[in-house]
């Protein structure tokens, strides 16, 4: 897996990233003083939590007229945040060092198998990043023991191809929207486990099953989507948390109610999908 994870960003670096990308200067210091405190060791949850207090803003990847690999770590949405520490830990497994291994593990991350090609390739459905990236190995997809993962949801996504107008990208340029439709439909109909919010009780079996420091991905049942929401597991002594970019709260925290509590708050949140980043430097 290391080999492959090396090969990758050999020929992703090869691509030519710094002309295809967009950030300010305090995005490469803030990157690269992480990447030197860092080390194999380190905990996603200490990266994530380097991240606390972050202004929450969304659609912050959409400042471009043509695609590039924007890096911003002075403002976050959940999904740019997940992106953010899973590049730091991956670099920090491998003891990568520079700005522009991030980039390269960044790019890995959005793009469909690591190759940027315009909008389309840039993963826009979570359950679409989370098929590619444990194709690449870089994350496990837990779906395991039932219980807890006793529920199954039938991905129908479409929201993108049906509201075009709400995408910069695709209302400016609406020959894009076919490319969109094809990966809706390709993601339509697959069947996952997740936890159902009502199962995410303080127990054994849940602290188990999840982990420090896991991406969680809270199904849903709005028209169209698949995930609704982001975070990162963190367990406290009075039951599961979630560290995220919250809306609600404007930037990143960990929420203080429980994730049972805040999955009850939120009709449309049906329960959670478990991905664990994998160990670069295991030997499987």
């Amino acid at each position: 897996m290391k080999r492959l994870f090396i090969y990758i960003i050999g020929i992703i670096l090869a691509q030519g990233m710094a002309a295809q990308t967009t950030y300010q200067p305090s995005d490469s210091v803030k990157i690269c003083q992480l990447l030197r405190q860092a080390n194999r060791e380190t905990t996603v949850l200490w990266l994530a939590r380097q991240f606390m207090n972050i202004p929450y803003v969304a659609h912050t990847l959409e400042v471009n007229d043509d695609e590039r690999l924007v890096v911003n770590t002075r403002q976050l949405d959940c999904t740019t945040l997940i992106e953010t520490v899973t590049a730091l830990k991956l670099c920090a497994q491998q003891g990568k060092r520079t700005f522009a291994d991030y980039l390269a593990a960044l790019r890995l991350l959005r793009y469909r198998q690591g190759r940027m090609a315009g909008y389309p390739s840039r993963l826009h459905y979570f359950t679409d990043w989370i098929r590619d990236k444990a194709k690449m190995q870089l994350v496990t997809d837990i779906q395991q023991p039932n219980p807890p993962f006793s529920a199954v949801q039938t991905v129908n996504v479409d929201y993108m191809s049906t509201h075009p107008t709400a995408y910069k990208a695709l209302k400016a340029n609406p020959a894009l929207v076919p490319e969109i439709r094809a990966s809706e439909q390709s993601l339509t109909g697959l069947k996952v486990s997740y936890i159902p919010k009502r199962s995410l009780r303080n127990n054994a079996l849940l602290r188990k099953v999840i982990k420090d420091g896991d991406i969680l991905a809270i199904t849903c049942n709005k028209k169209g989507l698949d995930i609704a929401h982001l975070g990162f597991a963190v367990w406290r002594s009075n039951g599961l948390h979630l560290l995220n970019a919250s809306m609600l709260h404007k930037k990143v925290v960990e929420e203080p109610m429980t994730l049972y509590q805040y999955m009850q708050k939120h009709k449309t949140f049906t329960g959670i999908r478990v991905v664990r980043i994998n160990s670069l430097n295991s030997k499987n």
